[in-house]
């Protein structure tokens, strides 16, 4: 074993080019999964340090028991407390103060008057609590509000919003309130929570403008006195609570709220980098299979050697593993620096892009080192077993053999075992889509064929680079043919450096493909559901934003170019036990502007006690118009609803609906989603649109769009998720150009001769170096159109798993554009990925080359 580890030693030393390839393509994975772990770690420690800063002074919370949780959604909506029970808190042994903690929506408009924030995280507004220790902002300059109007906000949107000590701008609560800023705030020490912003009110104001009626708080903060522990105010707390509230420590609430940001942001981000950490390593593979399965190829003499001198297979192969085991922990030990080095890169760029790292070092645990280190080593070990157990079967007569060159073909068994594996893709990918629909099953489907494309990749690589390079015969004439020949030298080779770049374009495939499926399936629940002529709506998705006054609708529809105006807002209710998300809005307008399908019963007879729901809802609770449903709120009341109508579709007017005047007695902060607009006969849209957007600024400005760019708005968020989507894969692409250019240069050291005979007999270098360039090009389309595909096969799961999984119609659609562009940047990266390996071979001496053996 030690004379294997010495001649590993020696032949890693003579020949370090050979792995250099190798070596990058394990130190990017390694160094992308540990910038991503130690960036989590990090984030989360970072997070949980400031709401315990902010949070300190907290010793316990009283707020309801119970919330309801609609689909989709995490965090619940608890209904008010009464901020009388303040009185009796503050009478318990033990308690030093309490405060009210009013909560709701509230969005500031900037200097230049757009709303500041909305674009996922919260815009929070609330009460100024004057005890410093129960409040978890801390006034960084100016002064606390005193007086109706005056508000404190915190410093980073007051940043963002170009806003200062003295402004006065408008706040949407949804209803626009006109404030003035007397004071800048700090959360934690920080500016502000990430993108989170907040705006302090007086009570009086938050109690106005926040709550449907005075005496009503979020909850209710509580200050323990000297001595009294956390756990001991709560248990003192509990026995004077009426019932449906409860109190818990202020840790617990901060632990909540850390929660809450790891399970909404942080969890999802990282694990959706750590899925890009494993496609690289998956590429990666691929790139270090071939790299060893090359070098053993041209070992074959020197092995049979070894084999002839004695050498035991054992001591083959593990002369082989020892040179993978060397790379494999040089490059993960690099690559655990160089994700630290991304972590503090990433630390530092957030701020730049609008998202705050909390201060704070970074945290690096064991398991952010051991884990990549670990699947590093692990990676290029695995990826170079099959190599060095083939290598340890060489026979010693190999060494009387002239040409140590890779030509192994594919074999039948190959070409029956993928072809199988293919036709078994295909069954559980049309079970799980077609018959049965399951995501899992889809799922399943799309992995059996993604190894079945990588089983048949030598079966159809001869045929795919003979159509591919057919071309190449006219345009480039003898180089062009000797760059196709060179291609189809050795099919496995081929398939296995095309296999890398394959796995890069599918994924890249696969999301744009369901991008486009996802904005053609909002167009398309656009135009089949909505009427309407323009839509107002607020720039916001998930959380943020503060939503439209509800009476907005109503000035809207005063206007004489107005037929309709029609309010959608949202309220939850648990219906039969299960919450669920309510549409608010007047029935009939409702029927006027959006295509509801068949109707059964009517939605012009709602009243106050009267709901109308989906006919798939219905048949999940077994509903019919007629029947009685129990409805209960968040503030705790329970009222028997008659479902007086079942409509055929939902998508933009959702599931259940009910009349304003229902909700209305249930509401905490009122407010709409959208409100869809239609003209009357003969006006224009320009002329309709211009109306719309004057009586809108006297609201916080909202965006009045027409019904086409409220669909494109609408899929908005799916650019933004491509874009980040196609730099984290440009990873992936940059490995396999790795993998192409090392096997390249690789064969280029086994072509030698080759290469010096053919130089000898009057081929140019420029010609050269354009023959290696075109078998790179050759290599890297035949990865690129598979690579297509494939992608376009999964997309299609993707989108029609969806669709079985979900109550909403999803569209298919294939972006040629896009796809187009795909391709032809798949053939400039094999283009560029041949330049190297092409100005080397150019560089290569004749006489010496000739001599080569």
């Amino acid at each position: 074993m030690n004379a294997a580890v010495r001649l590993s030693v020696s032949s890693l030393r003579a020949h370090k080019r050979r792995f250099a390839g190798t070596f990058l393509a394990v130190f990017l994975g390694v160094a992308f999964l540990a910038g991503t772990l130690v960036m989590g770690d990090t984030l989360r420690a970072s997070f949980d340090s400031m709401f315990g800063n902010a949070t300190s002074g907290t010793g316990a919370v009283v707020r309801s028991a119970d919330a309801i949780t609609t689909p989709g959604e995490s965090e619940g909506v608890r209904r008010p407390v009464d901020t009388a029970l303040v009185g009796t808190l503050e009478k318990v042994p033990g308690v030093a103060t309490a405060a009210p903690d009013i909560e709701g929506a509230g969005q500031l408009v900037g200097k230049n008057g757009k709303p500041i924030g909305g674009q996922g995280p919260p815009t929070l507004a609330g009460n100024w609590i004057t005890d410093s220790e129960l409040n978890p902002y801390r006034l960084a300059g100016g002064r606390a509000p005193q007086k109706s109007g005056e508000v404190v906000v915190n410093r980073g949107a007051a940043d963002k919003g170009d806003l200062k000590i003295g402004d006065t701008t408008m706040l949407r609560t949804p209803d626009p309130v006109k404030v003035t800023i007397v004071g800048l705030a700090t959360f934690g020490g920080e500016d502000g929570m990430a993108q989170v912003t907040f705006t302090g009110m007086t009570r009086a104001d938050a109690e106005k403008y926040l709550t449907a009626r005075p005496g009503e708080a979020a909850s209710i903060k509580v200050r323990a006195g000297p001595g009294i522990s956390e756990k001991e105010l709560v248990d003192r707390l509990t026995p004077v609570l009426p019932k449906g509230v409860e109190a818990i420590t202020g840790q617990e609430s901060a632990q909540e709220n850390t929660d809450m940001v790891s399970s909404q942001f942080l969890s999802i981000f990282t694990t959706f980098l750590l899925v890009f950490s494993g496609i690289a390593l998956l590429v990666a593979t691929f790139s270090i299979h071939n790299t060893f399965a090359i070098v053993v190829a041209q070992r074959t003499r020197e092995n049979a050697l070894l084999r002839a001198l004695g050498a035991s297979r054992r001591q083959v192969t593990a002369t082989t593993l020892v040179e993978a085991t060397v790379v494999a922990v040089t490059a993960s030990a690099a690559g655990l620096a160089g994700g630290i080095g991304i972590a503090a890169g990433l630390q530092a760029l957030f701020p730049a892009i609008g998202f705050p790292f909390p201060d704070g070092n970074l945290v690096i645990s064991v398991l952010s080192m051991v884990l990549p280190l670990a699947v590093g080593i692990v990676v290029c070990l695995g990826s170079a077993l099959l190599p060095a157990a083939r290598a340890g079967r060489t026979a010693p007569l190999a060494a009387l053999r002239e040409t140590a060159v890779d030509a192994s073909g594919a074999s039948r068994l190959r070409a029956v075992t993928g072809l199988g594996l293919a036709a078994l893709a295909v069954a559980v990918t049309l079970t799980g889509v077609l018959v049965s629909p399951s995501i899992w099953l889809a799922g399943l489907g799309a992995v059996v064929a993604l190894v079945s494309f990588v089983v048949l990749g030598p079966v159809a690589s001869s045929t795919a680079v003979r159509i591919l390079g057919g071309p190449l015969d006219r345009l480039r004439g003898v180089t062009g043919s000797l760059a196709r020949r060179n291609a189809l030298r050795s099919p496995k080779r081929t398939a296995a450096t095309a296999s890398a770049l394959m796995i890069g374009v599918a994924v890249v495939s696969l999301f744009t493909v369901f991008g486009a499926s996802l904005k053609a399936t909002m167009d398309q629940t656009v135009s089949r559901s909505f009427a309407g002529d323009v839509a107002v709506s607020t720039p916001s998705f998930g959380a943020g934003g503060s939503g439209l006054s509800p009476r907005l609708a109503g000035a809207i529809q005063q206007l004489p170019q107005v037929d309709t105006a029609v309010g959608l807002g949202r309220g939850v209710a648990q219906v039969d036990g299960k919450g669920r998300a309510l549409t608010v809005t007047d029935p009939v307008a409702l029927e006027r502007t959006f295509d509801l399908g068949k109707v059964q019963g009517s939605l012009r007879d709602l009243g106050a006690d009267g709901i109308a729901i989906t006919r798939t809802e219905a048949d999940k609770q077994h509903l019919a118009t007629g029947d009685k449903a129990q409805l209960a709120f968040t503030d705790g009341k329970k009222e028997t609803f008659t479902v007086r109508a079942v409509y055929g579709q939902s998508e933009l007017a959702g599931d259940y609906v009910i009349t304003r005047t229902a909700w209305a007695p249930h509401r905490i902060q009122d407010s709409d989603t959208l409100i869809a607009v239609s003209f009357k006969d003969g006006v224009s849209t320009d002329a309709g649109k211009a109306a719309v957007t004057k009586v809108a600024a006297q609201y916080g400005n909202p965006e009045v769009q027409t019904r086409d760019d409220y669909a494109q708005s609408s899929a908005g968020g799916i650019d933004m998720m491509l874009t980040l989507v196609y730099a984290l894969l440009a990873l992936a692409v940059l490995i396999a150009l790795l993998g192409i250019a090392n096997t390249l240069t690789l064969a280029i050291h086994e072509r030698t001769r080759e290469l010096g005979l053919l130089r000898a007999v009057g081929q140019t270098r420029s010609q050269l170096r354009a023959m290696v360039r075109w078998e790179s090009v050759l290599v890297a389309a035949f990865g690129t159109v598979g690579g297509l595909g494939l992608g376009a096969f999964l997309g299609w799961v993707l989108v029609k798993a969806s669709d079985g999984a979900s109550d909403s119609a999803f569209a298919f659609a294939i972006p040629p554009v896009q796809l187009v562009i795909v391709a032809l940047v798949g053939l400039a990266a094999g283009a560029l990925a041949g330049l190297r390996p092409a100005r080397r071979a150019a560089r290569l001496d004749v006489l010496r080359a000739i001599a080569t053996e």
